[in-house]
Parts: C-alpha cells; structure tokens; sequence
C-alpha cells in the first residue's frame, strides 16, 4: 500500500495540513489503516511464529500495540507481555505491533514544521514476538517500567484531520536530561552504574536524541551503533554479536537497556539480560 499522487489527488484533503480527513486515512482508498495495519501485524505475526516454531494454539495470549500516539508503545507492550507471562502458568505472548504512517501523513506548514520533522523521520512497520519459557529465547525481560516527566515536549493528539504530533520543546535535551535518571532507577536494584558496561537498544527518535543520550552520559560509540541503524530487526544484537564472537546475545554484555519514548514525555524503560550465544 503506497499514498501514491492518484489516491492523494482522489483525496485531496490528506494532502492539506489541517483539513478534516480522519475517515479517508482510516476508510478511504483501499481502506488504508482499517485493512493495512491488521494486514502487516497478521504477516508479521505470522513470520514471528514460524520462526518460535510451535503451533499457533500454543499462544494464550495476543497483546496488539499500534503506535498512533505512543512511540514508546512497543516498550509498553514487552512490559504487558511479561506481567501476563509471569501471572499465568504455562502463558505463552504473541505481541505484535503495526502501524502505518497515513493517520500523520500531510503537507507541510511554515507554521509548524516541528509535524514535518516526525513524518521525515518515521515510516511504516510492523514487528512481532513471542514472549515465552525456554523456546530459543533472545533475551530475558528482567523489569520494565513507565515514567511519565511533565516537562512535556512531544505532543499527539487526534483530530478530523488525522493524528497530530508536535515536538514542543527541545525533546532530545529533555530525554538525555532524564536518562540517567530512568537509569539508576532500573539498574540500582543490580549495582550497576557504569552505562558503558550494558548494551543498548534506544528508540531511534533521530540522530540529535541519540547524539545527546551518547554526550550526556558518556557513551561510547559503539554503544547506541545499531540505535543509529534504521531497520534493524529484533535480531540484529543476536546476529551481530554471534558474528563477532562474542558470548551473548546482548553484544557480550550480561546486562542491557531497551527504551522508547513518546508523547508525555513518556518513557518505556525494559531491563534485558542476554543470553549465552552457544545456548541459541
């Protein structure tokens, strides 16, 4: 599914900043988000269970995760799979997450062109996992935790013409100000301070965010590496880091960070530990 010149000029309000067109996006020319959005999640779903390689009726539960509004929602849905995994005996977690970017599509205004940044920088997905007991795991969720700082600085909300997003404030220096913060919080419990010495899968909210978590704490370069790498899948720290040599799935590290932040600000922190390579 493509907003091709045609559909847009079929629906010219989609085109325009502000123009009523919620309906369009959603129900439109080939029913863009109602059919597509399920669409990709189904696909990826089903990518991810062959690769689990049990059958579908093994999965008890299904969390599905859309990220209108939220960037931080894949974060979200990991920390929803582990409460469900560690409350029900035997559970096994299908999350799939799946969106595309027609509910935000739109013309640029000189007005805001904080709205044209955000559609620069995010494109359509859809991923999905299985969170389950000893089946090949990647990593081990080990706590995950939602903090909400009122200083803002993202904004989303949704109106007829569709879902808006404005970056209000300086966003990258508000997320790096907190990040150790939200760091000391996870790790303590672990006697863990040195950021170095965990690795790292950061939301990759464009390169100035990125750049300022690796100024702000002192990060090495190779820490936020595949953070900088657009399309990078769920594997690429396994695949990467078995290619090197190295022990763990988590670039031969015992410990990681998995963030996403998001309107609020808000901001999804997942504790991960890996696991030994040679058990994969």
């Amino acid at each position: 599914m493509h907003l091709t010149e045609d559909l847009l000029n079929q629906n010219p309000n989609i085109a325009a900043y502000a123009a009523p067109s919620l309906n369009a996006r959603q129900e439109g020319h080939g029913h863009m988000v109602v059919v597509e959005v399920p669409r990709l999640g189904a696909e990826a779903a089903e990518k991810a269970i062959k690769e689990w390689g049990q059958p579908k009726s093994s999965i008890t539960h299904l969390i599905f995760c859309t990220t209108s509004g939220g960037c931080y929602g894949g974060g979200t849905a990991l920390r929803i799979a582990k409460d469900l995994a560690e409350n029900n005996a035997g559970a096994r977690v299908l999350a799939v997450c799946s969106e595309i970017t027609a509910i935000s599509f739109r013309g640029p205004t000189e007005a805001h062109l904080d709205n044209l940044v955000g559609q620069a920088l995010f494109g359509d997905a859809a991923d999905s996992d299985t969170v389950a007991g000893a089946e090949k795991p990647l990593f081990e969720i080990f706590s995950a935790a939602q903090a909400i700082f009122p200083e803002g600085g993202i904004e989303g909300s949704l109106r007829e013409s569709g879902l808006m997003i404005h970056l209000l404030r300086d966003v990258p220096g508000l997320i790096s100000a907190h990040m150790e913060e939200s760091l000391k919080r996870a790790f303590g419990p672990l006697g863990i301070s040195d950021w170095n010495s965990v690795f790292w899968i950061a939301h990759p909210g464009g390169p100035a965010i990125l750049d300022q978590i690796e100024a702000e704490l002192g990060l090495k370069p190779e820490k936020l590496r595949l953070s900088r790498h657009v399309g990078y899948d769920k594997g690429s720290y396994q695949k990467s880091s078995a290619k090197e040599g190295l022990t763990t799935t988590g670039e031969g590290h015992d410990w990681g960070v998995l963030f996403g932040f998001g309107p609020g600000l808000t901001v999804e922190t997942v504790v991960l530990r890996s696991m030994p390579i040679h058990s994969l």
